[in-house]
């Protein structure tokens, strides 16, 4: 199962983990399976994350592979101008 690591201001919408295993072929079922077992993820996910799979940003991410070994960290959006 991928690692799927959460900044510190998701972790308390997941149990206080800063590290879950969640299993998926892609990003987005990887996010999907992360909603299923910590449904108050999902706001925060719907306003907007970036991620990064083994150390790479990867832009419009939902379809991108996953492997089973994969590192994946969630990281905030930053808005501003």
């Amino acid at each position: 199962m991928a690692e799927l690591h959460l900044w510190s201001g998701l972790r308390a919408l997941a149990d206080g983990k800063e590290m879950v295993e969640i299993e998926g072929a892609t990003v987005g079922q990887i996010l999907d399976g992360l909603v299923a077992a910590y449904p108050g993820l999902e706001p925060a996910l719907k306003r907007g994350v970036s991620v990064a799979v083994d150390g790479q940003i990867v832009p419009n991410s939902r379809n991108h592979p996953v492997k089973p070994d994969s590192e994946i960290f969630l990281l905030q959006k930053l808005a501003g101008g």
